[in-house]
């Protein structure tokens, strides 16, 4: 396993993380021990949930459980400001809110202390000056170590960013967003911010959404229980014709050359500087095997160029 630098900050993660989504929904207890047991064997050290996964908490629930002793040796991070409720007032990133999201998240959790905490979304309704304040607080009570971003625009970082300076209080220290070989808007005006204030990304959905899997087919019939069977209108904002085309050639690109798609798109986000760690989530613990051997291939700059050539 390799370990980087989370953006310009000390903390190490492991190259490979594990998105714990799955947890308390998706797949049962006993399935989730499975995975998180593989992950630790294979040297995954950055654990990456929030407190809405789950069904509002069960994620959290069971990852706290089921780390007992080993949360010492691993990165822990979540994330708040979603909605909690459905009355719509349990979300944001006031200093009211998180002030209570963040010990419902360490109980849940049976943690002291979480190594990065994020803020899901962008709260339009707070001024990210009472959002970091509040952030600051936490960290000077040893309750949060770092403090990150995610789903934030271009100029919200920036934003974010000088104010954190103004104030003189941490900053962000990462952003999670979506970015994949067949999602790659980020590189135009985010992951410029990102690099500029020495973020690290944690790209989610690596796979996108299991198209790189190779698991779906154009002109065949779903797989039965895989997200984008599940999630209509995910699957219409995936399954374009420019990214069965774009598929298809990097399914190629690899048989060429005796590897998989999924090795491909682990190995093409290591090899992009902003990459601090890679978030895939897991159900069984032979995907662990997988994703973590996947990140091991080495592209050389031509094949990053023939990769450009078919998805830029």
């Amino acid at each position: 396993m390799q370990f980087r630098n989370l953006g310009r900050s000390g903390l190490r993660v492991s190259l490979v993380g594990l998105g714990c989504n799955n947890f308390g929904g998706r797949i049962d207890d006993a399935a989730a021990a499975k995975v998180v047991d593989a992950a630790i064997e294979h040297g995954i050290t950055l654990f990456d949930t929030a407190d809405i996964y789950g069904n509002r908490g069960g994620s959290e629930t069971v990852l706290g459980t089921l780390l007992g002793a080993r949360r010492k040796d691993i990165v822990l991070a979540t994330k708040f400001g979603m909605d909690m409720n459905d009355a719509g007032t349990m979300k944001g990133g006031s200093r009211r809110y998180i002030m209570n999201a963040v010990e419902a998240s360490l109980r849940r959790l049976r943690t002291d202390w979480i190594d990065l905490y994020q803020m899901h979304r962008f709260d339009p309704l707070t001024p990210v000056e009472e959002t970091l304040r509040t952030l600051e607080d936490l960290i000077s009570q040893g309750k949060v170590r770092y403090i990150g971003c995610s789903n934030f625009a271009p100029w919200q970082i920036a934003d974010a960013a000088w104010s954190a300076r103004d104030l003189g209080v941490t900053g962000f220290a990462s952003a999670q967003d979506e970015y994949s070989l067949l999602k790659r808007g980020a590189e135009s005006d985010l992951i410029p911010a990102a690099t500029h204030y020495g973020m690290g990304l944690l790209p989610y959905f690596p796979l996108a959404n299991g198209l790189l899997t190779g698991k779906y087919k154009r002109n065949a019939p779903m797989p039965e229980g895989a997200r984008m069977t599940r999630e209509a209108p995910r699957a219409a904002e995936v399954l374009t014709e420019a990214n069965w085309e774009k598929t298809e050639k990097l399914t190629a690109f690899c048989e060429a050359r005796a590897k998989t798609l999924v090795g491909l798109a682990f190995s093409w986000l290591a090899a992009q500087p902003i990459i601090s760690s890679v978030i895939a989530g897991a159900t069984r613990p032979e995907q662990i095997a997988a994703n973590v051997k996947a990140a091991e291939w080495a592209l050389t700059a031509e094949e990053l160029a023939e990769i450009d050539a078919i998805t830029k």
